[in-house]
């Protein structure tokens, strides 16, 4: 098919008086890696969970192929796969054993399973530990072993809810390591995440807040605001610090050590670095982070963060 092979259309859904989601909108090409960036509460799983159809929106539309996820069962099942935050692996199964019995679960060949497999557990370097049993896997390992479960019948679409979550640095940088072959391949790739710094190795990002999708932009574009600029704030004293932060063109503001990492409005930038340097202190310029940006985003969009 042409076009998106994922689609959000105004997705809405409550939980009794809460809107866990509200108008979400989106859409993801073969061979785009999304990051869906939040922070706890935000909506990201019921966001996932209905794009897999496992619940249906109170209001607007999912498509997984141009096929509604809820309505189309085993088809759309073909086409998905989907690691949610606590994958059911069994654990008293070896990693091959999972694999055999995921294989079946999607009606493979007993062939085709063990090709797959032999495909998967390389990529995963997951092939010496074939024989452990799932629950004596790291972290990591029990990650990527349920991203290989879900490869199996090879998905064009791959749904992650915080694939990293709770994962060492190592496995960390070799799950996106995965994630970005993936959408290489062709794959179109949607995960959710927590870790503002992950938005840096997506193709585009959407920040949620309370259920809104209230940016949706590449990283180079988000980092390139022309109307924000980013510093580290030095001053003597503590009150130098207060009477800098109370300035109107201070955005955001974050404590790192003794320094504040601030987001101005760029227009003023200026004016504030003279206040500063007059006390004694110092202004000086950085790349604004998205956790900047998502503190600023949040800020504007009149909810807080």
């Amino acid at each position: 098919m042409t076009g998106p092979l994922l689609t959000a259309d105004s997705l809405t859904r409550r939980f009794g008086s809460l809107v866990a989601l509200d108008g979400l909108s989106l859409a993801v090409d073969a061979g785009e890696l999304f990051g869906l960036v939040g922070p706890d509460g935000a909506g990201k799983t019921t966001a996932l969970r209905l794009l897999a159809g496992q619940l249906r929106p109170d209001r607007g539309a999912a498509r997984v192929l141009g096929m509604d996820p809820a309505r189309a069962g085993e088809t759309v099942r073909a086409a998905l796969g989907y690691v949610p935050q606590q994958f059911s692996l069994y654990g008293d199964l070896s990693v091959q054993e999972n694999i055999d019995f995921f294989g079946a679960m999607f009606g493979l060949r007993r062939r085709d399973i063990e090709e797959r497999a032999e495909e998967l557990l390389r990529l995963t370097r997951l092939s010496h530990f074939r024989a452990r049993r799932a629950d004596a896997l790291s972290g990591g390992m029990y990650k990527k072993l349920s991203i290989a479960c879900s490869l199996l019948h090879r998905p064009r679409v791959l749904l992650l809810d915080e694939p990293t979550n709770g994962v060492d640095p190592v496995s960390r940088r070799e799950l996106w390591q995965l994630l970005q072959r993936f959408a290489s391949e062709g794959m179109a790739v949607l995960l959710t995440t927590a870790y503002m710094d992950e938005a840096a190795r997506c193709h585009r990002v959407g920040l949620l807040h309370q259920g809104r999708l209230i940016r949706s932009q590449t990283p180079g574009e988000m980092r390139k605001d022309e109307k924000l600029a980013c510093f580290w704030l030095e001053t003597r004293t503590r009150e130098d610090a207060e009477a800098a932060l109370a300035h109107p063109a201070v955005l955001t503001a974050v404590v790192q050590g003794r320094r504040h990492r601030i987001l101005v409005k760029k227009e003023s930038a200026e004016e504030l670095s003279r206040r500063v340097r007059e006390s004694g202190g110092r202004l000086t310029e950085t790349a604004p982070g998205f956790e900047d940006l998502f503190l600023f985003y949040t800020r504007e969009d009149g909810r807080g963060a």
